[in-house]
């Protein structure tokens, strides 16, 4: 019984009949594709998401079609430029794409609204920017779907909980999951596969890669949502404190603003060093230089740190000749905003002491 479900799991070639190992993108004996039916099926998918306007969906089929191919052949290189393409399509389109696709539907626009003109107008783009919001929010529900990251946010919430007590360790055990959901969410848009998110108690939490980003720019914009989704949690945390006057609240903010501005360590494979793998020289340097200045406006020693591994950066490692502009915005904005949050938390609240 055995040998016969062996025998019918064993993958074969469909032009020699060799046998294949599970592994194998080539037949070594006719150097025959394995995959290329599939591979015929993935381009045609593809090609017609393009062809109704769909760049996000199509790039997710090119991404499948990358694993199949052996690399450093012609087909992967192919397929690698397609892949790049549609992702810096992506990329520019940005949140452009629900209110475009709001301007394609105006023909459906409910009468009532086509009555009131430009105020109609505006509240029927706004529907779509609303539902953009709740999209959001349905990935953030979506990501508590999966056991391993429940389960361990609840151990690393037991293990805060036992060092600062539950209200400080519900907040930020919170604020650490929108943060790897602002990854899940950059990482879903640029359709490339990834674990759910893992707690680890007392080191934060990360999320794995499945699949590898195409460009040092494209790293960068995975590399940074976290941050942005942690500061904007940070933000609504410190606006809850001081609506409510709860200096816990405030202290919650002041941690997650540390906290996201620490990933902003350009080393290794932190937010901050996947940002800066997409910075040219110079770049590197105008970074050094807001680290600097806002190290020198809030006090803050962590920018010293950061600002020397900055430097390392932009003096002695390897540099791509041309980089990447908008990084550049997203990474000095994150270390001017983060810088002026943790200041703001940390002087309304006395959130060091609270700490």
């Amino acid at each position: 019984m055995a040998e016969a479900l062996a025998a019918e799991s064993t993958q074969r070639c469909e032009g020699c009949g060799s046998e294949l190992a599970p592994r194998l993108l080539t037949c070594p004996s006719c150097r025959k594709l394995v995959h290329g039916a599939r591979l015929k099926q993935l381009a045609a998918d593809a090609q017609a998401a393009s062809e109704r306007g769909a760049p996000a969906e199509a790039l997710v089929l090119w991404r499948e079609a990358l694993e199949l191919l052996p690399p450093g052949t012609g087909q992967h290189a192919q397929v690698t430029a397609r892949v790049t393409a549609l992702s810096q399509e992506v990329d520019a389109r940005g949140l452009s794409v629900p209110i475009a696709e709001a301007e394609r539907k105006r023909s459906g626009m409910p009468k009532v609204l086509a009555g009131m003109g430009a105020v109609g107008l505006t509240l029927w783009k706004f529907k779509f920017v609303l539902a953009l919001l709740l999209g959001k929010g349905k990935l953030l529900l979506l990501g508590l779907t999966q056991a391993s990251t429940l389960f361990s946010m609840l151990l690393a919430l037991g293990v805060y909980w036992t060092a600062w007590g539950w209200r400080f360790a519900l907040g930020l055990v919170a604020c650490i999951y929108v943060h790897e959901m602002g990854h899940v969410a950059s990482l879903r848009r640029f359709g490339m596969k990834a674990s759910a998110p893992m707690f680890i108690p007392g080191l934060g939490a990360f999320v794995r890669l499945k699949q590898s980003p195409v460009d040092g720019r494209e790293d960068a914009r995975v590399g940074l949502a976290g941050p942005i989704w942690g500061s904007a949690a940070a933000v609504v945390v410190l606006v809850a404190a001081l609506v409510t006057e709860w200096k816990a609240l405030g202290a919650i903010a002041h941690a997650a603003a540390w906290l996201n501005l620490f990933n902003l360590l350009p080393l290794w494979s932190l937010d901050g060093g996947r940002g800066f793998r997409a910075l040219a020289r110079k770049q590197r340097w105008v970074a050094v230089a807001v680290l600097g200045a806002t190290w020198f406006l809030t006090g803050e020693n962590l920018f010293l740190l950061i600002g020397l591994a900055a430097v390392f950066q932009a003096s002695m490692a390897s540099a791509p000749e041309e980089g990447d502009a908008r990084t550049l915005v997203e990474y000095s904005a994150l270390v001017v905003g983060l810088g002026a949050l943790g200041w703001a938390a940390n002087h309304w609240t006395g959130a060091t002491a609270a700490l």
